[in-house]
């Protein structure tokens, strides 16, 4: 260990599915059309995997440790941030680590639903600058096709698959995660729901298709305003102003919401990361889904001052400021890969449509036989 206890994210690594659910294939299914959901979201497309939140979350995390130059074993502890875990017992942070091989590594599962990394992120840090642990993996991986409601038209469009993770180490510089806010806004709880999605007695149908209720109108007021106080508490944590943020990679949950955070806080939408239109929402996987791609594209520089913010169900909100370090290039690039699935997106969600009575039998291009 070394004398003093800062942290550092030193790699990041994602998974998107390569199946593309377009507006336009939406528009095959259901009474919508891409203008009417870009125009309320911000979204293009979103893409579904055929594979688990786990193995997603494996593979972003083999890359993670691939640009971090770090070997799985060197691994202390790993958090996976999901609300869409396939099994709740036991974690599916522990499938992760095993398919790793980090053997010397703790694991567990967070959920605080789409601020599920963000809060995984916040815990590894604070251990890290305790001295408890040396390198964590922070993952956040979602499989929420599997929660969409076909016949609910105004939301079930919202959401995509993907995973991203970040390596983050002990260093002698002040880095990585200088300040953090996690809150909950207050009396918002029942506003965005998975009411079938756990352990009561109530639940125990044997329907195991969940679907999810949304108020959308208090989900954008209670999430700026959640958002927009943990920001004022992490920047005045950090003696700074909006004008000393470089970048701000937001949860992607809604342009409009996006927009109207930026407005709120006097901050230009050109430093602001939008990857919405490409992944649609992805819950805990979006923050680092979209730093990744504004790594790929060259906007994360060393020595940047980024922000970041996110809300989810509970009413849950958060707030960070991150130093960014010298690293913008991968050390390493893995070779680890996920086999691509044979068939068309509709043959993919197949039996999804058929539970909600939506007619796709004509685009399907897999037999029975």
């Amino acid at each position: 260990m070394i004398s003093m206890y800062h942290s550092r994210i030193s790699g990041v690594g994602y998974y998107v599915p390569e199946r593309i659910v377009t507006n336009h294939d939406l528009a095959k299914i259901m009474d919508t059309s891409d203008e009417w959901i870009f125009s309320r979201s911000g979204i293009r497309q979103r893409q579904y995997s055929h594979v688990s939140t786990g193995e997603m979350g494996w593979l972003s995390a083999e890359r993670a440790l691939a640009t971090a130059g770090v070997d799985a074993d060197d691994i202390d502890l790993i958090i996976l941030g999901s609300t869409t875990p396939e099994e709740i017992c036991p974690n599916t942070a522990s499938y992760i680590k095993n398919k790793l091989g980090a053997k010397n590594a703790a694991a567990f599962d967070l959920n605080s639903a789409c601020t599920s990394w963000f809060y995984a992120l916040n815990t590894a840090t604070d251990m890290v600058k305790s001295g408890s642990i040396n390198k964590a993996l922070v993952i956040g991986s979602e499989r929420l096709s599997l929660a969409m409601d076909w016949q609910k038209r105004e939301s079930c469009f919202l959401f995509g698959d993907g995973a991203g993770s970040v390596v983050i180490e002990a260093t002698e510089r002040e880095g990585g995660l200088l300040a953090g806010k996690m809150s909950c806004v207050p009396d918002s709880r029942e506003c965005l729901r998975l009411p079938n999605w756990g352990m009561s007695p109530a639940h125990l149908t044997g329907d195991l298709y969940i679907s999810l209720d949304f108020d959308g109108a208090e989900i954008f007021k209670s999430a700026v305003k959640g958002m927009s106080d943990a920001i004022s508490d992490v920047l005045e944590k950090e003696g700074l102003t909006a004008a000393d943020i470089d970048l701000f990679v937001p949860h992607q949950a809604n342009i409009r919401i996006i927009q109207s955070l930026a407005k709120r806080l006097n901050f230009p939408m050109e430093k602001v990361v939008v990857a919405i239109d490409k992944y649609a929402n992805t819950s805990a996987a979006s923050i680092p889904l979209a730093l990744c791609d504004a790594l790929e594209d060259g906007r994360v520089k060393p020595g940047m001052t980024i922000l970041t913010a996110t809300f989810g169900a509970g009413l849950s909100c958060g707030a960070g400021i991150i130093k960014w370090g010298d690293r913008v290039e991968p050390a390493a690039i893995s070779d680890k890969s996920i086999p691509e699935f044979e068939g068309t997106v509709f043959d993919l969600m197949k039996d999804s449509f058929t539970h909600y009575g939506v007619d796709a039998d004509h685009l399907l291009t897999k037999s029975e036989g």
